[in-house]
Order: structure tokens, then C-alpha cells, then sequence
């Protein structure tokens, strides 16, 4: 039996130029967001940093360059999130929810007309987008939202209450989920574009989060919101199966952060262990502290592992890429959180107040599990695969 002759780069290790991007990455979140992460916990997202974002070409990964993007695919958003997600939950999600939750809406099922008008000045980073999906009684069962679009004549009126909606408060668009059928589940959801500012459309107060504290979360009231035909996206009827199909990116995206806040708690506590002293020598020199490190950095090479093949199986259409993502989306985020609590414990009481980042990360690592579609969302899609 003959073999091919081995490969120079193998499939594990990243390619030259993913290699690259990850360094220009890096380079950017220590130079730009790293010195404002402390400042931002407590006054929110900068906005200065948007047109920093766009002019690295940040904010355009995976958009092709016809809409305004700087191209890529799939594994060098993963490779970003990972990066933006070492500096802090709150400073990464937030520009990841513009321009690779809601904005792969207006790219993947805009007309060129709301490319432009809506999708282009994302990228540029002269507007702001959100998505508001989630309702009170309706998280993980996105067939089940209530809110509700009728017609009048050629225009829609919205009606509903969304919750959890991250950049609601920075929010120039917002891509918003409604029943237009309501007789049917799945075929009876349409998303729309909705302006901030426009009549009937309200914010709730900020919401005071347990982490991801530079970002905004809001409630969304729509109370007769009136929009024209040129704000459906995509077609109507078609809203669940569109938003299905954005979670997978959504999805890789909440994964590459959980192994950047997870990197990030490691650097810290190997740095820590190096330095603290305790009965004579530095507490890494105790096997109980050694071996703990030793495993986290085995649990992020697992998530980053797992997270780059379900990124590079979305880019090549992989058939088993929806599996593959789930598994991403389901280890990373507990690997997150299970390296931030080590964090913690290998800092000690340091871990416990403000000071150090590890507290920061474990606050921030929690919702990895919910958001984005819980682990027993992700468990299912697993059990459906298997045939159970």
C-alpha cells in the first residue's frame, strides 16, 4: 500500500497566512484593547475603537470584499474571536456581534440595496448592528418567539418584547426576528431591519450583568414598529431557517472566545506561579500547582483543536461540519469556564478580588454556556447526529 508523501504543514497547525492573521491579531488586541479592558468594565465598549477595528480590517473577516469585507473564512474568525476574547468577554463580543451575528444576516440574504445601505457601513465601522431574536419566554426555542409582524398595505407593523440583546444600547440597525404566520412554527418567522430611533421601537435600562461588563445588554420593545417592504430580509416566511443557518458561525465565534479567555487565565496564572513565593519558592514549584497548569493547557489545546476543524469544516463544506460545531461550541465554553475557576484557585485571594484579570474571565466565562445556544441545545444537535 502506497501513501501520499507527508504534508509540510499538517492538518492541525495552522497554515502561513492563518498564522499570520493570528499574529496581526494579537499584535492589535495588546497594542489597542488590552491598556482600555480595566477602564471598559466600567464605562462600557470605547467607541473609539470601531474605526481602529475597521482600518486593521477586523470588523470585514469573511465578508467578501464585494460588500465591503477584507474576505477570509471561517477559521480566521475563529482564530479573532480568540484573540479579542484575551483581552475581555465585554470588549470582544461586542464588535463580534456586529459585524459576525448580525451583520452575515444583511451579507447572506440582504438585497444590494441593504448591503449597502446597512451592511457596508458596519464594516467600516460607522455603524453598529444588533440582532434581537431572544425573547422573554423564548431563548433556545427560536421557533417559539411571539413577537409578531402583520401587514398594512405594502408596510409591516412589529409588535413584541425582546431580552438579552447585546449592542441594543450602540445599535444604529437592528435585525429583528417576528411571527408573520401564526399558524405555522417554523415556516412562520421573518427577520426585518429596523432603524434605531424609530417610532415605537424602546430600549430597557442596561442590564447589570454578572460579566461581559463592557458590553450592553438591553431589553427591545417594539410597539407597532412600522417598517416598508425594503426592510424584509431575506424572504418571508424563511426567518427560522436563516437564523438557524447563522448560528453555526455564531456558534465558532462564542467558541474562539472561550479558548481566548481560557489562554488568557493560563498566561496569567503561569506568570503568577512564577512569581508568587510561598514557603521558600515559587508556588510552581509544587506539583499541585504544576499539574493543575499542565492540565489546563491541555484542555485549550483540546477547545482550539476542535474549534479550528469546525471552523475549517464550515469553510470546505464539510458534511459533518454542524456536529463539528456543536463539539466546538460545547467544549470550549466549558474548558472556559473550567480554566478560570483553576485561574482563581492558583491565584489564591488575589483571585478573588478585581485586581487580577481572572476574576474578570470567570465572570465573563459563564455565559459561554448559555449564549448562542445552551449546552443542552448543543447536546441535542449531538443525540439527533447519532440517531437517538
Amino acid at each position: 500500500m502506497s501513501t501520499a508523501a507527508p504534508s509540510t504543514t499538517p492538518a492541525f497547525e495552522l497554515d502561513a497566512d492563518h498564522a499570520d492573521f493570528r499574529e496581526v491579531c494579537h499584535a492589535f488586541v495588546r497594542r489597542e484593547l488590552v491598556p482600555l479592558a480595566a477602564q471598559a468594565e466600567r464605562d462600557g465598549f470605547p467607541p473609539e475603537l470601531w474605526p481602529k477595528l475597521a482600518a486593521a480590517g477586523l470588523l470585514g473577516v469573511g465578508h467578501p470584499e464585494a460588500h465591503g469585507g477584507t474576505g477570509g473564512g471561517v477559521l480566521a474568525l475563529a482564530i479573532l474571536s480568540e484573540a479579542l476574547a484575551h483581552a475581555s468577554g465585554g470588549l470582544a463580543i461586542t464588535p463580534l456581534v456586529s459585524a459576525y451575528m448580525a451583520a452575515p444576516h444583511l451579507a447572506r440574504f440582504g438585497t444590494d440595496d441593504q448591503r449597502e445601505r446597512f451592511l457596508a457601513p458596519v464594516l467600516r465601522g460607522e455603524s453598529v448592528a444588533a440582532i434581537a431574536v431572544t425573547e422573554p419566554g423564548a431563548g433556545s426555542d427560536v421557533a417559539g418567539m411571539a413577537a409578531s409582524a402583520r401587514r398594512d398595505g405594502e408596510d409591516w407593523v412589529i409588535s413584541g418584547t425582546k431580552m438579552f440583546i447585546t449592542n441594543a444600547g450602540y445599535a444604529d440597525t437592528i435585525i429583528v426576528g417576528a411571527r408573520t404566520d401564526p399558524e405555522s412554527r417554523h415556516g412562520g418567522i421573518t427577520t426585518f431591519i429596523v432603524d434605531a430611533g424609530t417610532p415605537g421601537l424602546t430600549l430597557g435600562v442596561p442590564l447589570e450583568k454578572m460579566g461581559w461588563h463592557a458590553s450592553d445588554t438591553r431589553e427591545v420593545v417594539l410597539d407597532g414598529v412600522t417598517v416598508g417592504p425594503d426592510r424584509v430580509l431575506g424572504t418571508v416566511g424563511r426567518g427560522f431557517q436563516q437564523i438557524m443557518e447563522a448560528f453555526e458561525v455564531e456558534r465558532i465565534t462564542l467558541a474562539g472566545m472561550g479558548v481566548g479567555l481560557a489562554q488568557a487565565c493560563l498566561d496569567d496564572a503561569l506568570e503568577h506561579a512564577r512569581e508568587r513565593e510561598a514557603f521558600g519558592r515559587p508556588i510552581g514549584r509544587n506539583q499541585a500547582i504544576s499539574h493543575r497548569l499542565g492540565e489546563m493547557a491541555t484542555d485549550i489545546a483540546a477547545a482550539r483543536l476542535i474549534t479550528h476543524q469546525a471552523a475549517a469544516r464550515c469553510d470546505s463544506g464539510h458534511p459533518e461540519a454542524s456536529a463539528s460545531v456543536a463539539m466546538a461550541k460545547l467544549l470550549a465554553a466549558r474548558v472556559a469556564n473550567t480554566v478560570a475557576d483553576h485561574a482563581v484557585q492558583v491565584f489564591g485571594g488575589y483571585g478573588f478580588i478585581e485586581e487580577t484579570r481572572v476574576a474578570m474571565h470567570y465572570r465573563d466565562a459563564r455565559i459561554l454556556r448559555i449564549g448562542g445556544g445552551t449546552d443542552e441545545v448543543q447536546l441535542e444537535i449531538l443525540a439527533k447526529r447519532m440517531g437517538l
